[in-house]
């Protein structure tokens, strides 16, 4: 079966890649092991949508199709040192109507897959593996686990950091262990949220991030390094949700768990390079960054963006694989990663730092930062825009 686009990967960037290019006159192929399914409850795995983020759902129309029950706005945060650090973003302040989105990865995932199963140009494989990597100058093939060919004139690896595309591609990668673990759980919270995400960075015990849901629960990632992540991980849910409240200072009272926990190792992951002739990655097959800015979903939203635009720019004669049109895709993406990815690692090594100095510098940075609106102002167009 021959296409001219197959993409791997069915989760948050492979979808919205497809869904992007619903207009275009591109034969799409995507291949995913497993539909998404809805949660019973509340799903564990929640993201920080930027408005930027959700100015590109709504204009593949799935933002508006939302449960809006089940996504909370972010209209402040205040974010915590370990000494006394304290730095407070305010939508109001700042003339936005809010700072982020905060809404569960299914519920996003369901509606692209909506979409997908409608959409005239594409054919979904699903499920189904690939296990076998093809190419040559004129096309990409993979080989599915049940025997069949799909080939295209251009592959897209959307499959995460663990990618089974940039694997058989031949694109190296380097990665950086953390030694850490976030550990993620929903709780239902005692006081009310109002709206607020809090963070706080601790000197022995990590980053801690609470983001606010509707009906006054709250998700929490909690980046700890391995014996704290185990600890936490044996305690019972009440203690488990005790020493969550505390960490925060109890600042919206008692919690009690929602969700069972989880938890994924972190690491910094580079690649080096995001394109190769007929390849291209997107999301966290092409960059792995901490989860401290939870921007990371939101990197791989605008890679999708970027790469569907330059698609949808070529003309009928126009080979997709062509290495000049994804070098161009690859140029457009390349600083925004780059700086997240070194700006994240560094907070991260700076607050992991037991040296004397670290902590009044790391705390003088947020209380500097809290009394430069140009600054403080910045930060927040990057949140709002994804650039500065």
């Amino acid at each position: 079966m021959r296409f001219d686009l197959v993409v791997v990967g069915g989760g948050l960037a492979g979808a919205a890649l497809a869904v992007a290019l619903r207009k275009s006159r591109l034969r799409i192929a995507l291949i995913d092991s497993q539909p998404p399914r809805r949660s019973d409850g509340w799903d564990a795995r929640v993201y920080a949508y930027s408005p930027a983020t959700v100015q590109f759902l709504d204009d593949l129309s799935v933002w508006r199709h939302l449960d809006r029950s089940r996504v909370s706005a972010v209209r402040d945060m205040q974010v915590f040192g370990d000494a006394g650090g304290v730095v407070h973003f305010s939508a109001y302040d700042s003339g936005v109507d809010e700072l982020a989105c905060i809404g569960e990865s299914s519920l996003v995932l369901l509606e692209l897959w909506e979409n997908l199963k409608r959409q005239h140009n594409v054919t979904l494989f699903c499920p189904a593996r690939p296990v076998a990597y093809l190419r040559d100058d004129d096309a990409v093939g993979v080989r599915l686990d049940d025997g069949r060919l799909v080939e295209a004139s251009l592959i897209v690896g959307a499959d995460g950091r663990d990618s089974w595309v940039r694997e058989h591609a031949g694109i190296a990668v380097a990665e950086t262990p953390y030694d850490e673990l976030a550990v993620v759980a929903n709780f239902g919270c005692e006081r009310p949220h109002r709206g607020t995400a809090f963070q706080w960075f601790m000197a022995d015990d990590g980053i801690l991030a609470w983001l606010p849901l509707p009906g006054n629960i709250i998700s929490i990632v909690w980046s700890a390094k391995r014996g704290l992540a185990d600890e936490l991980s044996k305690l019972g849910d009440e203690a488990f949700a005790d020493r969550v409240a505390s960490a925060g200072g109890y600042r919206l009272g008692a919690l009690s768990m929602r969700t069972p926990r989880a938890s994924f190792p972190l690491r910094l992951m580079r690649v080096a390079e995001v394109v190769k002739p007929r390849v291209a990655l997107v999301g966290d097959a092409a960059h792995a960054i901490h989860p401290l800015s939870g921007h990371g979903v939101n990197l791989g939203f605008q890679d999708v963006k970027v790469l569907a635009e330059t698609l949808e720019a070529l003309p009928p004669w126009k080979d997709p694989g062509d290495l000049n049109v994804l070098r161009s895709y690859a140029r457009k993406r390349a600083e925004e990663p780059f700086l997240l990815q070194y700006a994240t690692h560094g907070l991260n090594r700076l607050f992991a730092s037991s040296l004397p100095l670290a902590s009044g510098l790391r705390n003088l940075g947020l209380n500097l930062t809290a009394r430069l609106p140009v600054v403080s102002n910045a930060l927040i167009r990057y949140a709002i825009n994804g650039k500065f």
